[in-house]
Order: C-alpha cells, then sequence, then structure tokens
C-alpha cells in the first residue's frame, strides 16, 4: 500500500500506518520545496534555474512568472503573449465586481495590498475569472478529442445544448452582457506580431464559433480563446488556473487608487431609503 493509499484529498491520514507515520516524522520542523529556495552564499533557485544568473536580467517577467505558476520556461514570445492577455483581463472599471471592491476598499481608507488581494479573490469563480480555465481547457480538449473521432463541431454543440434543452451554454462561449468578444481580434493581432500560429485546438474552437455563430447569433469570448491557444502550447487547465491567479490585480489597484484619491466614504453612498426592507416592523422599545 503506498502513501497516497493513506492519505485523504486534504492531506489527512486515514490511519496510523507506519508508513505515513514515518513520512511525516521526516517533515516535523522541516520545510521542503519542490520548487527552490534561497540558499545563503550559493543564490535563489526556481526550477533549476539560477533566478539571480539566469532569470533577473536575462529573462521577461512573464517568463519567471510563467516558471513559477507552471514549472515550464517558456519562450520570450509566448511569454509576452500572455503578458498581453493579462492587459486584456485587467480593465479600470469599478463596474466590475472584483474592480468595486478595489473601490469600496480604497474609499474604506484600508491598504493597498488589501484591496489588491480581495479583490483578486473575488474573480476565484466559477464563473468569471481564472478558475474558469479549468471548464474551458476540459471542453476544448474533450472536444478535440471527440473531432479526432469524427465528430462534427454541429454535433458537438448539438450535444451541449441537448444538456440544457436550449441554448449551449458552453464555458468560453457566450457573453452575459455583449455579443462577440473585442478582446480576441486585439489578440489575433498580438498573435501575428509575436508569430505565434493557431494550433488544432483553436482551429476546432472557431469551427465550433461558426456553428453558434449561424444557429444562435453567439460568438467565443476570451476565455474561450486562451484555453484553445495555450491547449496548443502544451498547458492544462490547473497550469492556466494557476498562470492567472493574479490576472485581475492591476484592475483592482486602478480602482482603488482612484477612490482612494476622492473624499472618504463618497463611492456608492446610500440613503436609509435606498434600501428595501422587509424584515419585522418597527417595534417600540419598551422604558
Amino acid at each position: 500500500m503506498s502513501l497516497n493509499d493513506n492519505v485523504l484529498e486534504n492531506g489527512v491520514a486515514t490511519n496510523s500506518d507506519a508508513a505515513v507515520v514515518d513520512y511525516l516524522d521526516q517533515r516535523r520542523g522541516k520545510v521542503f520545496s519542490g520548487t527552490g529556495g534561497w540558499f545563503p552564499g550559493k543564490g535563489v533557485f526556481s526550477h533549476g534555474y539560477s533566478m539571480l544568473e539566469e532569470l533577473v536580467g536575462e529573462k521577461s517577467y512573464f517568463q519567471t512568472l510563467i516558471l513559477n505558476a507552471t514549472g515550464k520556461m517558456v519562450d520570450r514570445p509566448l511569454a509576452d503573449w500572455v503578458e498581453a492577455i493579462y492587459g486584456c483581463m485587467s480593465w479600470p472599471d469599478p463596474r466590475i465586481w472584483c474592480n468595486q471592491i478595489g473601490a469600496l476598499a480604497g474609499t474604506a481608507r484600508t491598504s493597498v495590498i488589501a484591496a489588491t488581494t480581495i479583490g483578486a479573490m473575488a474573480a476565484d469563480s466559477r464563473t468569471y475569472g481564472p478558475r474558469t480555465r479549468l471548464e474551458g481547457v476540459k471542453f476544448i480538449q474533450g472536444a478535440l478529442k471527440q473531432y479526432k473521432e469524427g465528430v462534427t463541431p454541429e454535433e458537438i454543440v448539438a450535444a451541449a445544448a441537448e444538456k440544457t434543452r436550449g441554448k449551449p451554454y458552453i464555458v468560453g462561449y457566450i457573453r452575459p452582457i455583449a455579443k462577440g468578444d473585442e478582446r480576441i481580434e486585439a489578440m489575433e493581432r498580438v498573435s501575428r506580431k509575436l508569430n505565434l500560429t493557431a494550433g488544432e485546438h483553436l482551429e476546432l474552437a472557431y469551427k465550433i464559433e461558426q456553428v453558434l455563430i449561424d444557429k444562435y447569433d453567439e460568438r467565443m469570448n476570451i476565455n474561450g480563446y486562451v484555453c484553445a491557444f495555450l491547449s496548443d502550447y502544451g498547458f492544462t487547465g490547473q497550469e492556466m488556473y494557476q498562470l492567472f491567479a493574479g490576472m485581475v490585480a492591476s484592475g483592482v489597484t486602478a480602482c482603488y487608487v482612484d477612490t482612494y484619491k476622492r473624499p472618504p466614504d463618497t463611492f456608492l453612498p446610500l440613503r436609509c431609503d435606498d434600501i428595501d426592507y422587509q424584515g419585522p416592523s418597527r417595534r417600540a422599545v419598551p422604558d
């Protein structure tokens, strides 16, 4: 029986097997890292790279970010592409819910670190933000497998529509407010500039989009585009989730700074009669 057979998903041992106890005993009072660390007098390392000699000044920040998030050292053009996607995902608009938290934090005079961190946490949603990469990648990679087995894009869309008994709500396609996604055109321009070509996942993504255009007047969104594009470059859904953990941070910070410069407590103020109170009626306080 292996150690993993005796450990639950959250890392809690299911019994007192000697191998489990021994494994934990070896780690008492010690910190282990499979990524790297700082070794005084020797240097700082990440996934086998000397950060001060091989990364700082030699690789871009986004190459290092991707390395730290996934363990992969990618070429500069792909790292620049990911940097451009970050620009697409972090708009300074306080109406976006994660940015609204940053704006509220600014008007309440919290610290910029707290505001940006909490705003980034608010983007960790199944319907919005980096977590949607998990379902988006699952769909497009599964769809490509089906496509190679002879299933047509029309049949893939039809199967999705059957699950919802109507319009096919596929992660990576359809937007709740607008049709289409202007960011895809911008990223296609970036891809051409960086000489990054489409692979089989993205080609299929566009074929699926065409079916949606013809039958439902809907299009692919930026999440579907990113999931397909990075699938072509060998990234998994979990790696993309890790890679985009801080993707909204810049926009949150911008909205924090905007309200921090104004008088405190003036962002989205409310009058008492703005609140639709539906609780117990007003009660007299006994003498």
